[in-house]
């Protein structure tokens, strides 16, 4: 091939790679989770939250809060709990999620991790929670519940009897005292809950309710701290 023959062929391959279209890299786009990726997420959350709890409160009643079992399982339960709530506000920074998208229990698993977080974090999610359940996105009880916990934070009386603390003085737990005992199964009721009798009954450790105690607790609780409701 003479120099004019190479030159042009030189030439032509130029032409053509300027032509030859460059693909651009595709950029990482942020992949939203879908219903049920969110539902995966949520299960493995219930898991990490509620498995030490469970072992923790065993070893609590069996050996008391000295046991190295005690202390290993609250230990794990408190750092896997530091990462579900970072996980929970990342799910609920753009608003609660559909009903159908999580259903009973991913609701459930949601509220558990803000009842374990502090008091502060707990009236932060307040307002939320109020709309969700006005959007019909959150059950009713899971609200209650969440106001009797901000309840007792405050030293007020619950609503609901759903709280129940431990008292070190008698080495116990019992019901934190409600507002009006006498009707509160009625209250239960309109926002879908058992009576506390079965409600009690039903818990990991059960306890017993009784009616008159419970009056006689809440006058007291009153009287001493001078707080009604």
């Amino acid at each position: 091939m003479n120099k004019i023959g190479t030159g042009i062929f030189l030439l032509a391959l130029i032409v053509m790679a300027c032509n030859g279209k460059i693909e651009p890299k595709e950029q990482k786009k942020t992949k939203q989770p879908t219903p049920m990726d969110l539902a995966t997420i949520l299960d493995t959350i219930w898991q990490n939250e509620q498995i030490p709890i469970r072992k923790r409160d065993s070893a609590f009643h069996a050996s008391g809060d000295e046991s190295e079992a005690y202390k290993k399982y609250q230990a794990l339960y408190k750092r896997n709990h530091k990462v579900n709530e970072q996980k929970i506000a990342e799910i609920l920074k753009d608003g609660w999620p559909d009903y159908e998208e999580i259903g009973e229990q991913g609701n459930l698993t949601i509220c558990n991790v803000i009842q374990h977080s502090s008091p502060e974090i707990r009236l932060g999610y307040l307002t939320l929670m109020r709309q969700a359940t006005k959007n019909k996105r959150l059950s009713p009880w899971l609200l209650a519940r969440t106001e009797d916990r901000i309840a007792t934070d405050r030293g007020e009386l619950q609503v609901y009897g759903g709280q129940i603390k431990y008292y070190p003085k008698t080495k116990t737990f019992d019901v934190w005292p409600i507002v009006d005992p006498e009707n509160v199964d009625k209250r239960r009721a309109e926002i879908g809950l058992e009576p506390m009798t079965q409600y009690l009954k039903n818990r990991r450790f059960p306890l017993e309710w009784n009616l008159d105690d419970q009056i006689k607790r809440t006058a007291e609780f009153e009287s001493t701290t001078g707080k009604k409701q």
